[in-house]
């Protein structure tokens, strides 16, 4: 016991805490980039057939679900937080106002579904501009925080490049 603690002692405090801090960095690319590929074919395909950019869905997604990690996510397939039906209680004695869908890929196509029924989606349907996405999801009403949550997609869009996938 002694022996290790003495090989801890003589190591310095910051020397420790920065490995802990690169491993956490390193952690989270891994898991940002197996999120992003493990999603980027059928974000494709939807931002194909909807004519939303991919960067938009991608975006909403890793921010709304927390890479996947999110309670939402991994309970319900929810990846976007919309509110809906559920059967958490019955199943795990959890109560959520989230909506559950059957895949992930349900909660893609529902998102993309719901974006094709706003006012704004004639105007930018086929514009790949993800900034004039934002703004115009921001103003509809698409979040609570509407300001904060466009920043954070766009940090988002912007870290992982995905306006260039």
């Amino acid at each position: 016991m002694k022996r290790h603690s003495f090989i801890i002692n003589n190591i310095p405090m910051k020397n420790i805490l920065m490995a802990l801090v690169l491993l956490t960095i390193c952690t989270n690319a891994i898991s940002q980039h197996k999120y992003i590929k493990k999603f980027k074919p059928l974000v494709d395909s939807l931002s194909t057939v909807y004519e939303i950019p991919f960067s938009v869905i991608m975006g909403v997604s890793i921010i709304e679900s927390g890479l996947g990690r999110d309670r939402n996510a991994k309970l319900l397939n929810n990846y976007f937080g919309f509110v809906g039906k559920n059967n958490l209680m019955k199943t795990h004695g959890i109560k959520t106002r989230y909506k559950q869908y059957n895949s992930a890929k349900a909660s893609f196509v529902d998102f993309c579904e719901k974006v094709s029924k706003q006012s704004y989606y004639p105007k930018l349907r086929g514009n790949m501009q993800y900034d004039l996405w934002l703004n115009a999801m921001a103003k509809s009403g698409y979040s609570s925080k509407p300001d904060i949550w466009k920043k954070e997609v766009t940090s988002v869009i912007k870290k992982y490049k995905l306006e260039q996938l």
